[in-house]
């Protein structure tokens, strides 16, 4: 249920206080761009999106009714317009992945000290996401959610209309998959050497 907090601000909302949606804008924007951008692929795609769906919760704020969280439904306007942008794009030009995707950076370890350390896990965030936007649709939306979006299963399973078992299923075989792709890249995870260690090579 959405919580006494938000309640307020949606409707303080509702009676035309734009300060208060202006204040909902804050508290999510972040992470429904970051959704938006790894559905996308695009920083200028993903500002759109985000930008649209703020306009239509605003314009249909006297919808959203409570029985569910405030980011749930915002989550579920995001995915319609992403959705809705993804088949534009299909119908205009051919899939091609964006440059500026490289500022797109998965959250890991500090990496300010070794800077050999920095340039190993900024390869390795590149492998990451090649290896995501490779999943299946089906499998790479509920793993974003969860992982991106920190939704429960539950939440994931009302925004995609699918069965909670479903979801969970969902997202381990999209993990799976996930470590399976890198690992055929060869370079996630060292090969074992096939030749025994002679002696002589031992230091």
């Amino acid at each position: 249920m959405i919580d006494s907090i938000e309640s307020e601000l949606v409707r303080r909302a509702k009676a035309g206080e734009q300060d208060a949606f202006e204040t909902i804008v804050r508290l999510h924007e972040k992470p429904l761009y970051a959704l938006a951008l790894r559905t996308l692929r695009s920083p200028e795609d993903a500002a759109d999106a985000l930008q649209e769906t703020f306009l239509k919760a605003w314009t249909g704020l006297n919808g959203f009714r409570g029985g569910s969280k405030l980011s749930v439904w915002l989550y579920r306007i995001m995915l319609n317009v992403c959705t809705d942008a993804l088949r534009r794009r299909k119908e205009t030009v051919s899939m091609t992945r964006d440059e500026d995707e490289e500022n797109a950076e998965l959250e890991l370890p500090d990496e300010r000290y070794d800077p050999a350390r920095i340039v190993e896990r900024q390869d390795l965030r590149a492998r990451v996401r090649t290896a995501v936007e490779r999943l299946p649709e089906d499998f790479r939306r509920p793993l974003l959610l969860r992982e991106f979006g920190e939704l429960s299963y539950e939440e994931i399973a009302g925004l995609l209309d699918l069965p909670a078992a479903t979801v969970k299923t969902r997202i381990y075989r999209a993990r799976q998959k996930l470590c399976a792709l890198l690992a055929s890249d060869g370079n996630f995870f060292d090969a074992p050497s096939s030749k025994p260690m002679k002696e002589g090579d031992r230091t």
